[in-house]
């Protein structure tokens, strides 16, 4: 579904993604790991095109900028992006609008209900709190029926009952077929959700990780990803 080859971002003088590829499958939860700073935000915003960047993007062989590459993508940012003076219903209605969403209305609501939003839909962007816009936003992506999702730190700001229905939710769709490309430095919330964890370095990915992996070498995620990470660190600051 997704396929990244040797994405390069540069800001300047810092090198924020490094000749980076990748490939999500359909059904497949890949994880971004990483510092602060390691390049995963970059790497989601280039993939839906918010970026410009060197090398390809591909979502289910289209490019990534092009409308039938948008259509089949869905986008939760980490910093939730509202516009104050619409409603969180009209954001809902944007969205569907946008989208050509059929029924949409039915679709809203059910969304609303499930992250507790259903007594908020009158409430403008302005008026809502960090978690309760972090909902909006995750309920305006899952609207249109995403086929690839990314989501950039969304658990961050969620109260537990939302962190529920979140993993249930990229469970459901995981098992519809749906591409999962999560980035998080939060390793313990992520536990039982995920079939890949590539770890990313200074703009690079620095390991792949998979469960079968973990069994071999007997270790936790936290354990291998500290592992990992940590020695990266000190063979760079040997380097000459």
């Amino acid at each position: 579904m997704l396929a990244v080859n040797n994405v390069t971002k540069r800001y300047r003088r810092v090198l924020a993604n490094d000749q980076i590829s990748l490939e999500v499958p359909s059904g497949v939860t890949a994880i971004l790991a990483g510092p602060n700073g390691a390049g995963k935000s970059t790497l989601l915003k280039c993939i839906m095109g918010l970026l410009r960047f060197e090398g390809t993007i591909h979502v289910d062989g289209h490019h990534n900028k092009s409308l039938a590459a948008k259509r089949l993508s869905g986008y939760v940012p980490e910093v939730p992006q509202m516009y104050p003076l619409l409603t969180v219903a009209e954001h809902l209605e944007l969205v569907a609008r946008l989208y050509s969403v059929a029924d949409w209305e039915a679709k809203a609501e059910r969304l609303l209900e499930r992250f507790e939003l259903a007594d908020k839909r009158t409430k403008l962007g302005s008026e809502l709190s960090k978690g309760m816009q972090q909902k909006v936003s995750i309920c305006s992506a899952l609207l249109p029926g995403p086929r690839l999702l990314l989501l950039d730190e969304p658990l961050i700001g969620l109260d537990p009952h939302a962190i529920r229905e979140l993993k249930l939710t990229l469970a459901e769709l995981r098992a519809d077929g749906c591409s999962l490309l999560l980035s998080t430095h939060i390793l313990d919330s992520i536990d039982d959700i995920w079939d890949v964890v590539l770890v990313m370095q200074n703009g690079r990915f620095i390991a792949e990780i998979t469960p079968g992996l973990l069994a071999e070498r007997g270790v936790d995620l936290e354990t291998m990803f500290f592992t990992l990470t940590e020695n990266s660190s000190a063979a760079g600051a040997e380097a000459p």
